[in-house]
């Protein structure tokens, strides 16, 4: 299949490129610039893991929504990242407005222009309540407005909306993913604050999968 990869640079994502490409797919990536207070950092992952792999990489400018967006510690820089582990109320802090289905709907868009055969995203599951939009139930609804939203049916791809973090770092190392060069934490600094949940999340998935170190 040819498919356009919804693509941060972070660890999920980047194991997603390698998964994808292993299994032969042609791949496109996308980045999207939503106004994230990390935008700088994670895409200077993304720009180094795509030239690595010799794939075509975009970035969307949605920073014109921003406003929509509400109040959240990623596009709003009066709200501060939570700290400490997953939780509930941490997790609805750092959840920007549907934000997959607006970068689906643009990875389709361009699918659909490049007579590609959909899009993937780097959805996974865990042991907390995962976000509203990487949920199974919400990849399979997209996979089926996929299929009726242009003249040619389109595929939403999540391979990995039922694994685990650690479940996908272990398939990233047996790909061979450059887990030294991926971004995941939620604040902008050069190197990771260790504190945010996608940190914390990130070195209990390491530790998960039984791999010592990046």
């Amino acid at each position: 299949m040819k498919i356009v990869a919804a693509f941060s640079g972070g660890l999920d994502s980047t194991t997603l490129l390698y998964h994808l490409l292993a299994e032969g797919h042609e791949v496109k990536a996308l980045s999207a610039d939503y106004g994230q207070r990390h935008q700088a950092r994670e895409s200077r992952a993304a720009e180094a893991i795509a030239g690595l792999l010799g794939i075509e990489r975009r970035v969307v400018d949605l920073t014109a929504l921003v406003t929509f967006f509400g109040r959240n510690s990623l596009s709003d820089a009066g709200v501060a990242v939570p700290e400490g582990p997953y939780s509930e109320e941490g997790m609805k802090l750092t959840t920007v407005p549907n934000r997959n289905m607006i970068l689906l709907s643009v990875g389709l868009a361009w699918a659909a222009s490049l007579k590609f055969d959909g899009v993937a995203f780097g959805a996974h599951g865990g042991e907390y309540t995962p976000y509203p939009d990487c949920q199974p139930a919400f990849a399979d609804a997209m996979d089926r407005a996929a299929a009726v939203c242009d003249w040619e049916p389109l595929r939403v791809l999540a391979p990995f909306a039922t694994w685990s973090k650690g479940q996908i770092v272990k398939r990233g190392a047996e790909l061979g993913v450059p887990f030294h060069l991926t971004w995941s934490c939620y604040e902008g600094g050069e190197n990771p604050c260790g504190k945010c949940g996608t940190c914390l999340d990130r070195q209990k998935a390491f530790a998960e999968a039984g791999i010592a170190g990046e």
